[in-house]
């Protein structure tokens, strides 16, 4: 399945079978984002929050669920 990141506007080719592909064909508000766009957009996030600055608003998980 050929996908575009929102981000960089980059096109790439995940498995088709794979749960995300399903949920990219299955809810069409399901955005994809690249692994790098990804990677840097978690890295700032985690630079906010340990700053002091941002309040995070959601429940830090302790245990890994799906993606």
């Amino acid at each position: 399945m050929r996908v575009k990141c929102v981000l960089c506007d980059s096109i790439e080719t995940i498995d088709s079978y794979c749960l995300q592909a399903k949920r990219l064909r299955n809810r069409k508000i399901t955005t994809y984002m690249c692994p790098s766009c990804h990677e840097r957009i978690k890295t700032n996030t985690e630079k906010r929050i340990n700053s002091g600055q941002f309040q995070f608003r959601r429940e830090i998980k302790k245990e890994k669920h799906l993606n």
